[in-house]
């Protein structure tokens, strides 16, 4: 069976009466029951925004900050926020396209997650006295590249792969640093709900990308790449207000391409032909060297040396974000580099 529908309307407007007649081998099943408990622990688990962001303002009172973290934090968490209204769109268009009634179940929690994020945010901000700003455009093309897309793969990667586990760091570093009292408490709803949307490009890519041509490979790496870059230019956009409220960028990418490589081990378990060390992830380390330079954000590098240590990144001659912060224990955690 087709994971997918084709792109039409008058496809899309189809109800798949054949969704029952495959037959799934076993592997397929596992992954099928997998993405089928997305949906049935989603529902076990659902929390009540309004109520917790009530009870945790009673608890700590309005959020306060100074002026300056305080604008700062509402530029990072308002664009989460629109990135929450894009993955609740996104969300809604998987469970529509997508055929297997256990994958179309985890997609459909997924869009009731999302729109609870959208709406806390929302509410967390204006309790913070903030209004969102509309997005920058490297952040706008993230999510509208993902959005408009009518490859589903694309949107799953886009989405599930990328967006999802961007949000899911930034929700436990700002957790981690206990930025703001509510919005410490509030991060761990959050990201219990992320880690299952996770899931569900977990149990579904590695299939989807194991069956593509090697032009359609080509192809979606290239689109993996512009998302990952525009997604670093974004995190570059919010440099400074990420220090502001005690975020090192850095520790975002190495936290980041550590919860990749997990994901990653997760797939070899089941598709052992996996990259261990992909090209495309080691451009993007070095590419991360040249934006975010180990010196940090206020040091003087020249533009021929962050190259270089770029290119030395890249050959594994040099230790990478991910090896500065990716490590699971803080013991790992080397300082910057001179």
């Amino acid at each position: 069976m087709n994971l997918f529908r084709r792109s039409t309307l008058s496809e899309r407007t189809l109800l798949p009466f054949d969704m029952f007649d495959a037959e799934y081998p076993e592997a397929e099943a596992r992954r099928a029951r997998r993405m089928e408990s997305i949906y049935h622990v989603g529902q076990a688990r659902i929390w009540d925004g309004r109520e917790v962001l009530k009870d945790l303002i009673a608890k700590h009172g309005k959020p306060e900050l100074a002026p300056t973290p305080r604008r700062s934090l509402a530029r990072v968490f308002g664009m989460i926020m629109w990135g929450e209204l894009a993955a609740w769109k996104i969300s809604a268009q998987l469970s529509d396209r997508l055929v297997p009634l256990e994958a179309k179940l985890a997609a459909a929690s997924q869009v009731h997650d999302e729109a609870r994020h959208f709406y806390v945010m929302h509410d967390y901000l204006a309790a913070l006295g903030e209004r969102p700003a509309k997005l920058e455009f490297w952040a706008r093309r993230v999510l509208t590249r993902t959005l408009e897309t009518n490859d589903l793969l694309k949107k799953l990667v886009g989405m599930q792969l990328t967006v999802e586990t961007i949000a899911l760091v930034a929700f436990q570093r700002v957790r981690e640093l206990e930025v703001e009292p509510v919005l410490s408490e509030l991060m761990p709803f959050y990201e219990r709900d992320e880690a299952r949307h996770i899931g569900l490009g977990v149990q579904l890519v590695p299939k989807l990308i194991s069956e593509l041509s090697a032009a359609g490979a080509v192809d979606l790496a290239l689109f993996q790449l512009d998302l990952l870059t525009a997604t670093l230019f974004s995190l570059k956009s919010i440099e400074r207000d990420l220090l502001n409220i005690g975020v090192d960028p850095r520790s975002l990418l190495g936290i980041a391409f550590r919860r990749q490589a997990d994901i990653d081990e997760k797939i070899r378990a089941e598709f052992p032909q996996w990259p261990a060390d992909p090209p495309l992830r080691r451009v993007f380390e070095g590419i991360c060297e040249v934006l975010f330079p180990t010196e940090g954000l206020d040091a003087h590098v020249p533009t021929a040396t962050r190259i270089r240590h770029a290119l030395e990144v890249v050959a594994r001659a040099r230790p990478s974000v991910f090896e500065q912060w990716g490590s699971k224990t803080d013991k790992s955690r080397t300082a910057p580099l001179a």
